[in-house]
């Protein structure tokens, strides 16, 4: 399954849509959607990187532009539109509801991974969404900018933070002691806050697809 899809931009003028990049395995059992991080796009090669690796562990993903082709350009000109999560939870949300109106994904268990502020619009919908999703990866994320209260997270939610990234982990420490549903901070050894570090987002990969194989993939027994 390889394909390039449009979808409604909630809030969004003149009928802008959201365009996203859907691949992976065509019987696959799990749908893991991405949410982008500020300033960043459905290109971004650190996401793309982790989404193949999902797809080897067979599972769909789906990377898609939170932000329409016009807003992506005021975002470059002040960068405002970047860090407002209730936006980009709304898309989200938006996002959720095409996928259970299209047969071909709407049977397939859901996950969000979220990078930087995206991580704290894939929180923040699946908060609001606790039927939906049943799991949630943030790479280097900054979950206390959700606007939704997470103490009311239900999908066991994975927190990847570089070692070496003292604040973003502190804040992800912070979220993680309120949080009653299953939950890990994991620390990448030795890493900065993009991963750039050798092997670093190898391991980013590796934790995401653990986390999202235990919860979205069927188990099998021999």
């Amino acid at each position: 399954m390889r394909a390039e899809i449009s979808l409604p931009a909630r809030e969004a003028a003149g009928g802008e849509e959201l365009t996203g990049d859907l691949t992976g395995p065509d019987e696959a059992a799990g749908l893991v959607v991405f949410v982008h991080g500020s300033g960043s796009s459905r290109h971004s090669p650190r996401n793309v990187a982790v989404a193949r690796w999902l797809n080897g562990m067979g599972l769909a993903t789906l990377l898609l532009d939170l932000l329409t082709p016009s807003e992506r350009l005021q975002d470059e000109r002040d960068g405002r539109i970047r860090f407002d999560v209730e936006l980009l939870t709304a898309r989200v949300l938006g996002v959720l509801d095409r996928i259970a109106e299209r047969e071909d994904l709407r049977n397939r268990a859901l996950g969000l991974f979220g990078a930087s502020t995206g991580a704290a619009a894939a929180l923040g919908a699946a908060v609001r969404r606790p039927r939906e999703v049943r799991a949630v990866v943030s790479r280097g994320g900054r979950p206390d900018l959700a606007t939704e209260r997470l103490a009311g997270l239900r999908a066991p939610a994975l927190f990847i933070v570089g070692e070496r990234d003292a604040e973003v982990l502190r804040l992800n420490e912070n979220v993680a002691r309120e949080l009653t549903v299953e939950h890990e901070v994991h620390r990448v050894p030795h890493a900065t806050h993009l991963f750039e570090e050798a092997g670093a987002l190898e391991r980013v990969a590796e934790a995401a697809g653990a986390w999202f194989s235990r919860y979205l993939l069927p188990t099998t027994t021999s």
